[in-house]
């Protein structure tokens, strides 16, 4: 059975406080004409000692923004640069969100409150700092759904509705705004780095590493490889381990995230900022998320190559602390790692055995033909085929496969983009945020169904 969040008591503990001088910036938050409560993630609350706030304590806290007891005494816009669509922008940073807290989790992971939609700050350029209200309930149900098929992900803390009329280009306006709070294990992105090697500011950089080794632990570096005790070679080997195996999440969970740029890649390898996201309507390798990638940058079947062109720009941020052979052979581990981790997570969604690497990656083979041939979407094709059933020359079925109930319904819910359109337009007409919560309930009984997921690599 999937384990449930465990409770712990608050303990706030706001490290970035060691590196805020150069990496941020203090900034106020919006101040909102309303807020009305639409979402609150209890069971993670419970992790950092939070579930227990009224609603009232919830929405100063998460919508007016009113510190809480022991942390950090105001926002902080972080400060990064990035490749957006590989052209590189150096007038990036938290423009319409900042970090609201740190506390640690029942694991004793450092967890970040970070926002979006929360107002104007030095790096807006010229946006209004603020989020949609159907933006909001989008990364809910990627958030939600991803969870359920056990990708490594942000989760969608808090939505407070706030009252304004957001005119939007790509999608009817004006429409309705919201601010929302995101529980995460850290915001440091290989964009931190990058700005801090294009500035030169090579001991800040130095330092930087230093906090990401200290705060998200993970393993030395592999035996044998090259220059194996240098901090930064260190960071570079977990960060391809962990994003390796968030690409391969994306592609088991036929999943697109849509804009893969370096100020969108979390150094713990958690997927977060959900814009353009779709899921597959069918197996796909072309099938793109965002309108405006017209290239097909990051379309589906290249979101692996994507990501490790993502490492490879970490690599060149932290060529000032380290020599190029072991951090290129930091990156050759990102391919094997990826392959590795997809099999194992194809395997798990479909409820089949791991026999072991040559096994499982032909194993693989027989289930990508077959899914491509089959014309359905990922979702219908894993619900069909679960343990095995109906196709052959794979190995036996996990014990207890298909023991939940849903194995043997019609179909397992789906976050299909006429789905989406299905909720949103019961909440933007009626008002009506029951549909919202059966189906999130309805993804929750999907990953109960599936059951515990693979651990995440990279940590400790």
């Amino acid at each position: 059975m999937r384990q449930e969040p465990q409770a712990s008591p608050y303990r706030p503990d706001p490290q970035i406080n060691t590196v805020a001088d150069w990496l941020g910036d203090q900034v106020p938050p919006a101040n909102f004409p309303k807020h009305i409560l639409r979402w609150r993630d209890d069971a993670h609350a419970a992790t950092v000692g939070l579930s227990g706030l009224s609603d009232e304590a919830w929405i100063a806290h998460f919508g007016r923004f009113e510190a809480l007891e022991g942390n950090l005494p105001q926002p902080l816009a972080l400060r990064y640069h990035g490749h957006q669509f590989r052209h590189y922008n150096p007038e990036l940073g938290d423009g319409r969100g900042f970090l609201f807290a740190q506390m640690r989790d029942s694991a004793d992971r450092l967890m970040d409150l970070g926002t979006k939609g929360s107002g104007v700050t030095p790096w807006s350029r010229q946006g209004d700092g603020r989020l949609t209200l159907k933006g909001a309930m989008r990364e809910i149900l990627a958030t939600t759904m991803l969870e359920a098929l056990g990708a490594n992900t942000s989760k969608t803390f808090s939505v407070i509705e706030t009252g304004e009329h957001l005119h939007r280009g790509d999608e009817p306006s004006p429409t309705r705004s919201a601010v929302l709070v995101r529980l995460s294990h850290g915001h440091i992105r290989i964009g931190s780095f990058q700005r801090l090697m294009a500035l030169e500011e090579d001991a800040h950089l130095a330092a930087l590493v230093d906090y990401a080794l200290a705060q998200y632990p993970g393993p030395a570096a592999p035996a044998g490889v090259p220059d194996a005790e240098n901090p930064a070679v260190i960071l570079l080997h977990q960060v391809v381990e962990r994003l390796a195996d968030m690409a391969a999440s994306y592609v088991a969970s036929g999943f697109v995230h849509g804009v893969l740029n370096t100020d969108n890649m979390n150094i713990t390898g958690e997927s977060f900022d959900y814009g353009p996201w779709r899921w597959l309507p069918a197996w796909d390798a072309s099938f793109t998320a965002a309108y405006f990638d017209h290239a097909g940058l990051y379309a589906f079947g290249r979101q692996g190559e994507a990501i490790r062109w993502n490492c490879g720009q970490l690599a060149v941020a932290l060529r000032p602390l380290a020599e190029t052979a072991p951090l290129v052979a930091a990156l050759e581990r990102f391919e094997p790692i990826f392959q590795r981790r997809l099999a194992q997570r194809v395997l798990w969604r479909l409820g089949v055995q791991e026999v072991g690497p040559e096994e499982d990656a032909a194993a693989l083979n027989v289930i990508g033909k077959a899914l491509a041939a089959s014309g359905l979407s990922p979702d219908v094709f894993f619900h069909v085929h679960r343990g095995g059933r109906l196709l052959e020359g794979l190995p036996e079925a996990v014990p207890g496969a298909l023991d939940h109930p849903l194995w043997h319904e019609n179909a397992a819910p789906t976050n299909h983009i006429d789905e989406v359109e299905r909720i949103w337009a019961a909440i933007d007409a009626g008002d009506d945020w029951q549909v919202l919560h059966d189906h999130t309930a309805a993804i929750a009984r999907l990953g109960e169904a599936l059951g515990e997921p693979l651990k995440t690599v990279g940590h400790q």
